[in-house]
């Protein structure tokens, strides 16, 4: 225990009433925040001579100093234990790692042609949130199939207002071109009300309607529309082949199992809306010290900083803070919230179904864990390293031709990706081509945040690439103070094929010391190297990411190149009015009175614009 902390005497102060305990380090850092019912008796359970759970004593070992909040009730110290952990990210608390908003699908409604499309983000937006989905396949899933049956639009409204014919999108069948007039007003409204009552879990009114219309149709001798109406029937049933759930019942609700102990947690979720389960989404909260009940519940107060509860929270395990969680979560869901856990009938089956989800995800997780530990080990035997490396990092470069040059790192952690700490760099001052030149000034600009003290130094670097990329490598890393950093390079074999990589070292000084040696040659793993096999995923994430920014960075360059050739034409005027006009190929067809309206551009300008555009008119 800390030195000047008296343990026994903190505890005899503390008073039997709810409140949230904070626990200090030597240097001032928070370890951990926790709420109690009763604070003498929850905090003194650490000090026991019974609670014997190393990673207890490892904290309790750490402690200098506790500070206390007594609060009026349990539901009190919730809110404020939820409040400090998002705000100061306490070392050993419970922590719910990825914070990727959930996807939504959403419906405008403040246009005559509703557009229904995938969502991310706070739903400050007028119109419909449906939602949310456990994860971008499941929602994209479900959009791609009500485009399918009801043919709604997904366009944003500024390409919708230029349409001058029907997009691929009606080629294709999955939007009935409202923008150009191939659909009423009237018709159209039909279809997004089918889509709502879809989504609400009504398919079977829907599907009474459109046999009802078909029919119709047939009694009016349309055939055509009666076979559009028919396939729309059968589209539909193909949708509730593909639920996972579908019940009378249009409750919504969230189901949440954990499985799992203090050495690592799996979390399953699974939102039910209008009775029909969306699928499941699986997350791993850093543990902490919590039990398993303690840690759900924190997760759960977690997950709902972003997302508003549905009335109804099942959960696998009963939790004794059910209630305070269900009154801490009412404000926010505008109604009343029940957190209990099923026993019996449809919600039991859902639970049932989240538990398995869970303890599925958590042995694969474990799994995965093993295979990484064992790749990680295999590394230090490889290459000669002093212990495991717990960070690593990955340089490539991406470019077309020399133009729009990208380099990207990627960061391995012990658990695997650390996508939060992946960073692109777009290269600019040297000459287009010059792969060496690009990674000399990456690896240049990303070691001098390392010696800033800004982001931890990898334990392994790694570059894609050969003897000349790693020997210009080398030379930056010495120039910027790091001689020592362990670095070694990748390259493809003769023809390219995986299992054949070299692996290349250092030509003045490697990760080992072979100076009695002479210099370590290129090294060939094989394919059955499990090492070999973290440093090709390594190799393989740092390329797709590097591919996917220079994509990016070549589109946006590819829409702007030639309104830059444009005088008077400056950036904040050239991205309003591909805003305007939905992208290039608006602004290509708008004529001279079209540019004129346009936010920002007069008559001169117009005029200066369209002839650069239309050239020889």
């Amino acid at each position: 225990m800390g030195t000047g902390f008296d343990a026994k005497e903190f505890v005899g102060s503390l008073p039997r009433r709810p409140g949230v305990y904070r626990m200090f380090a030597a240097d001032g850092s928070l370890l951990y925040v926790g709420k109690a019912k009763s604070l003498r008796d929850r905090v003194g359970s650490y000090f026991l001579p019974s609670n014997v759970i190393p990673k207890v004593q490892a904290l309790v070992a750490q402690i200098t100093a506790m500070e206390v909040t007594v609060t009026r009730s349990e539901t009190e110290a919730l809110l404020l234990e939820h409040n400090l952990i998002k705000a100061l990210h306490p070392k050993y608390n419970v922590v719910l790692r990825d914070d990727k908003s959930f996807p939504y699908l959403w419906l405008s409604t403040d246009h005559e042609f509703p557009r229904l499309a995938v969502y991310r983000g706070r739903r400050n937006l007028p119109g419909r949130f449906f939602g949310p989905y456990p994860n971008a396949g499941a929602v994209s899933e479900s959009l791609h199939y009500l485009q399918k049956i009801f043919r709604l639009r997904n366009c944003r409204d500024t390409y919708f207002a230029n349409r001058s014919r029907p997009c691929l999108q009606h080629q294709i069948g999955r939007c009935s071109a409202p923008c150009v007039g191939l659909v009423s007003h009237a018709e159209y409204a039909r279809d997004v009300e089918s889509a709502v009552q879809v989504l609400e879990g009504r398919n079977d009114e829907v599907q009474q309607r459109l046999a009802q219309r078909m029919e119709e149709a047939s009694t009016r001798l349309e055939f055509e529309r009666a076979a559009a109406l028919r396939d729309q029937i059968g589209a539909l049933k193909e949708l509730q082949a593909q639920q996972v759930v579908a019940a009378d019942d249009e409750r919504d609700a969230d189901v949440f199992a954990i499985a799992g102990d203090v050495l690592g947690y799996a979390v399953s979720v699974m939102p039910v809306r209008g009775g029909r389960s969306l699928g499941t989404s699986g997350f791993y909260p850093k543990a902490g010290f919590a039990e398993p009940a303690e840690a759900l519940t924190s997760f759960i107060m977690q997950y709902y900083s972003e997302q508003l509860p549905p009335s109804e929270i099942y959960t696998n395990l009963v939790l004794e803070d059910a209630e305070a969680l269900a009154e801490a979560l009412a404000p926010q869901a505008g109604q009343a919230v029940r957190v209990r856990r099923a026993q019996r009938g449809l919600a039991a089956r859902w639970v049932e179904m989240t538990n398995e989800n869970a303890a599925n995800a958590l042995r694969m997780r474990r799994a995965r864990r093993q295979n990484h530990d064992a790749a990680l080990a295999a590394l230090v035997t490889d290459l000669g390293l002093a212990a495991a490396p717990q960070r690593l990092e990955c340089f490539d470069i991406s470019h077309m031709q020399g133009e729009g040059t990208v380099a990207s790192c990627v960061v391995f952690g012990a658990d695997g990706p650390l996508k939060k700490d992946y960073r692109r760099f777009n290269i600019e001052g040297v000459t287009p081509g010059d792969d060496y030149g690009a990674l000399r000034l990456a690896i240049a600009r990303r070691f001098a945040r390392i010696a800033a003290g800004e982001i931890p130094a990898p334990d392994l670097l790694i570059i894609d690439g050969g003897p000349a990329q790693l020997a210009g490598a080398v030379a930056v890393l010495r120039e910027a103070g790091f001689a020592a950093q362990p670095v070694i390079g990748v390259s493809k074999g003769v023809d390219r094929r995986a299992g054949q990589e070299r692996i290349h070292f250092p030509p003045a000084h490697s990760v080992q010391d072979h100076s009695a040696q002479g210099e370590r040659p290129p090294w060939i793993p094989g394919a059955q190297s499990i090492g070999l096999k973290l440093i090709q995923q390594l190799r393989d994430e740092a390329h797709r990411f590097a591919i996917t920014g220079h994509r990016r960075r070549r589109a946006r360059r590819f829409n702007e190149s030639i309104l830059e050739t444009v005088p008077g034409l400056g950036p904040a005027k050239r991205r309003a009015l591909l805003q305007h006009f939905g992208g290039l190929q608006g602004v290509l067809k708008a004529g001279r009175m079209d540019l004129e309206r346009a936010p920002g551009i007069g008559p001169a300008l117009a005029q200066n614009l369209y002839d650069v555009l239309h050239p020889g008119e």
